[in-house]
């Protein structure tokens, strides 16, 4: 059809004022949330050299961030079966048996459970000083039944772990077991524990904004975005998930865009990949009535992950 060639063109033209990799290869690529190029390289590098365990994990999470979870986990269990003893290699295959296992009905959710305990445990007896790999073990143990695993006292028992190498992270840690007990007087002290433990962090602050707009004090979940936006943000990925929480809300429409427009213009990360990034600008232009700009960031989106099915939903919803 002339308009997909059209769009093509526009996102071409689109992406080419985008920040530019270092080096195209297939890390620098997730990084930059190039997700076609990252499988395709990827899977050339496999083809010559199947038993490359980092490009494996690698291929792994390209598919994670695509949402492709059965290809995701066949890519990471290749990986910790190339190297067994990666603790990251675990702690991705975990993060993948977690995301099915959200997804999944009630028998096969139990079962995938343990596969994620399972992981996450291996992951930190591996590397003890990996803090991603005990928070994950922690939220795991703090959301999990006990009869797959879960407790708040082993999930207190990873907040102490965690303490003495983030003395910040033990506090959402605590955070996240008062939430579980409907005790948001005790959730909202810890939450700003963290703040003051993390000198200010953003990701601090933007936790508690989280929890704020699940009370729903909208008001000061929106100063609480304000503040984290200013902080000091080791992890740009803060700006998406601060966007998407704006936009969730229905408030601050302008401000949302703001922040995905800086996240975008000083270089995405994997964690908040590119493509999704452009999808939810253009969902924040969408409401704005803007609907050239929405589909110009939903073909952004595509131009870098060609089967992002929500992004070409929404450029057929604004395009005709």
């Amino acid at each position: 059809m002339k308009w997909v060639s059209q769009a093509l063109f526009a996102a071409a033209l689109l992406l080419s004022g985008l920040p530019a990799v270092a080096a195209d290869s297939a890390k620098d690529l997730l990084a930059a949330g190039r997700i076609d190029e990252a499988i395709t390289a990827l899977n050339g590098r496999l083809s010559s050299a199947p038993t490359d365990a980092e490009s494996s994990n690698l291929l792994c999470r390209s598919y994670f961030a695509l949402d492709d979870w059965d290809r995701a986990e066949s890519a990471c269990k290749r990986a910790v079966a190339l190297d067994s003893n990666n603790s990251r290699f675990h702690l991705w295959l975990g993060r993948v048996y977690g995301e099915k296992a959200d997804r999944a009905n009630f028998l096969s959710a139990a079962s995938l459970a343990g596969k994620v305990r399972e992981e996450f445990q291996r992951a930190v007896q591996l590397n003890p000083q990996d803090v991603d790999a005990r928070l994950d073990l922690a939220e795991f143990y703090v959301g999990a039944p006990g009869i797959v695993g879960g407790g708040d006292d082993k999930a207190r028992e990873q907040a102490k772990a965690i303490g003495t190498i983030n003395p910040a992270g033990e506090h959402w840690v605590y955070a996240r077991i008062a939430e579980k007990k409907k005790d948001p007087k005790a959730a909202e002290h810890e939450y700003r524990q963290q703040i003051e433990l993390s000198k200010g962090d953003a990701e601090a602050w933007l936790n508690l904004a989280l929890f704020l707009r699940g009370q729903k004090r909208f008001d000061e979940m929106e100063q609480a975005i304000v503040k984290a936006s200013q902080a000091p943000m080791p992890k740009p990925d803060v700006l998406v998930d601060a966007a998407r929480a704006l936009f969730r809300s229905g408030r601050s429409y302008p401000f949302a865009t703001e922040l995905l427009k800086r996240y975008l213009a000083t270089g995405p990360v994997e964690e908040q990949p590119a493509f999704k990034a452009h999808y939810l600008l253009g969902q924040l232009l969408e409401k704005q009535g803007d609907k050239a700009g929405a589909a110009q960031q939903y073909r952004a989106s595509l131009a870098l992950a060609r089967n992002f099915g929500l992004a070409q939903e929404a450029l057929n919803r604004v395009a005709h």
